[in-house]
């Protein structure tokens, strides 16, 4: 087992890899908290073996955690600002994790993690490789992802989802009730949402997958809305339908 710490100010964001680390079997949470300092503590006192780490904090950031940490623990990073990643990897972090995270690059993460910390156990089941673990289909109805808005972070529950629009410098995610706003790419976005269940069909576009209505030649239709679909994400987009069709 990996003893893993988690350290952010932000108890969404606790909340969310405390549930991912749960998930995984050769994962044990040991502590999550909002607090740099006493993580700092328990990492020094060598009952830590991978910490999941937020780069900006108020008391203590998570490159000056690093360093003052020593390589007493590995380390992946998470945050919402991908300026970090090179000073990360100077730092020898095992992964950088941009927010909001999606579970299947989560577990890739504690992969690679597992790899480098515990590479006997990792080689001992190479020979009968285990699938990422695959929530029930149910669980799509409970998921869900934060996003930052003007004034909040609003969880957004994926089931809710029509479609996502790129915009020059933000996105809108459109749900059956409300259009929420949020700073944001697409590619971030994209990673962060269940291949099974979203598409990108367009460099402007992704789309729900349970929420297309019809197909017509290189348009969907969901409700009211008539989405392109892009030359560059066209032969992916269709694989994907005709591998649903029966």
């Amino acid at each position: 087992m990996i003893r893993c710490l988690v350290v952010d100010d932000e108890p969404l964001a606790l909340h969310i890899i405390e549930d991912y680390i749960n998930k995984i079997p050769f994962l044990q949470l040991v502590k999550a908290t909002t607090n740099p300092i006493e993580a700092l503590t328990l990492v020094q006192d060598g009952g830590v073996d991978l910490v999941y780490l937020d780069v900006q904090m108020p008391e203590l950031t998570g490159i000056q955690f690093l360093k003052i940490s020593n390589g007493k623990a590995k380390v992946i990073l998470t945050t919402a600002y991908p300026q970090y990643a090179l000073e990360g990897y100077e730092l020898d972090v095992i992964d950088y994790l941009l927010k909001p995270i999606a579970f299947d690059r989560f577990f890739k993460s504690a992969q690679k993690a597992q790899g480098i910390i515990n590479p006997t156990q990792k080689n001992q089941q190479a020979e009968a490789p285990q699938p990422i673990p695959q929530a029930p289909q149910s669980d799509f109805q409970s998921d869900f992802i934060f996003v930052k808005t003007e004034h909040k972070i609003q969880k957004v529950y994926l089931h809710d989802i029509m479609f996502i629009e790129g915009l020059k410098d933000y996105i809108s995610i459109f749900t059956e009730e409300e259009r929420i706003i949020t700073l944001q790419n697409m590619k971030k976005m994209e990673d962060a949402l269940p291949e099974r269940h979203f598409v990108r069909v367009h460099k402007s576009y992704i789309v729900a997958l349970n929420k297309i209505d019809s197909i017509e030649r290189s348009r969907i239709f969901i409700g009211d809305k008539i989405i392109p679909v892009g030359d560059t994400y066209r032969d992916q987009f269709f694989k994907v339908i005709e591998d649903r069709n029966v």
